[in-house]
């Protein structure tokens, strides 16, 4: 099999050039340059206006054609932006490029989100529920089985203790999710919705005001456990954030402690392997830094989680239990 091109800037130069027919033949065309420096080169800024995104395998360019029509589909339910596709094609063969226009913000990772910022996010997860599953399993989105949050937690445990060595976690904070809690919390039958699947703070595009003004990055999505873009939530933005949207749009008590949960113990169990990465790697400071804001943002205490009792299996929504 051959290797697949790595895209360069003189690659994706001549590419935009002639997709925004700017500078002419023989001009330089507008300002390209990577998303993330030093990074993958799949992702490029083009210009002010647009970015473009390179897959660089056949799996990564199944992914964008798909997210291409779900975009589409999403759109009408959703009350934030998703990106616009203003061309796609092939950059090299079997591999595909989507040119779309850039959404005007910063990140969660930049920008704190308000009060109103909550409710957008609110309305996201709502819409998320409201789009048919039948439509978006026949533009090709797998269903995936929701996770086992005891095996999870016994993954955390254990990685908590390594985490205690280096003095970064007490293990007893895990003390509070016992085996018969996370059995309380599995998730339940008939639940599966449309879930983005990541909504990392890099994928929420965030105004100065603390606005959520879209969502980036659709290629993951998938049908199944939305406890998940709960606790991706509680990653980007913080666990009271995330559960009083998950709450807002119409969440009870179960999916919201849940997708807290998930989020807990994903944390511990990421800072553990970036830290085991350092021990036997070249040491980066820096590579620490964001498991350790997440970890923060996930293990932030919530009223919820000490006020809760659970009513009878089969209970799924309903806002009224945190108060």
């Amino acid at each position: 099999m051959n290797q697949a091109p790595t895209p360069t800037a003189d690659t994706v130069r001549r590419l935009v050039r002639a997709l925004l027919d700017e500078g002419g033949a023989s001009g330089s065309g507008p300002e390209v340059r990577p998303v993330v420096a030093g990074g993958s080169p799949a992702t490029w800024w083009v210009g002010t206006r647009h970015v473009l995104r390179l897959s660089t395998d056949r799996d990564t360019a199944l992914r964008r054609r798909r997210e291409l029509r779900l975009r589409d589909l999403v759109r009408p339910h959703v009350p934030v932006a998703v990106p616009t596709s203003v061309a796609h094609g092939e950059w090299s063969p079997g591999l595909v490029y989507t040119l779309d226009t850039k959404l005007p913000g910063g990140t969660a990772e930049e920008h704190d989100v308000s009060a109103v910022g909550e409710a957008d996010l609110a309305g996201l997860l709502r819409g998320l529920r409201e789009v048919p599953p039948r439509q978006a399993e026949a533009l090709g989105v797998p269903r995936t089985a929701p996770r086992s949050l005891e095996a999870l937690r016994r993954m955390a445990v254990n990685a908590a203790e390594r985490l205690a060595r280096a003095d970064e976690f007490a293990p007893a904070r895990l003390h509070q999710l016992t085996p018969p809690g996370a059995a309380q919390l599995a998730a339940q039958p008939g639940t599966a919705v449309l879930v983005h699947h990541a909504l990392r703070g890099e994928h929420l595009v965030v105004s100065a005001d603390g606005r959520v003004r879209g969502v980036l990055d659709w290629t993951g999505a998938v049908l199944g456990d939305p406890a998940e873009d709960i606790a991706g939530l509680a990653l980007a933005v913080g666990s009271g954030a995330a559960v009083r949207a998950a709450t807002l749009a119409g969440y009870g008590a179960r999916p919201c402690l849940r997708g807290l949960w998930l989020a807990r113990c994903d944390t511990v169990v990421r800072l553990a392997e970036r830290l085991d990465r350092r021990t036997t790697g070249p040491h980066d400071a820096e590579a620490l830094t964001l498991p350790r804001v997440r970890l923060g943002r996930a293990w932030e205490a919530i009223l919820l989680e000490r006020v809760t009792e659970f009513r009878e299996e089969g209970e799924d929504g309903g806002a009224d239990e945190e108060r």
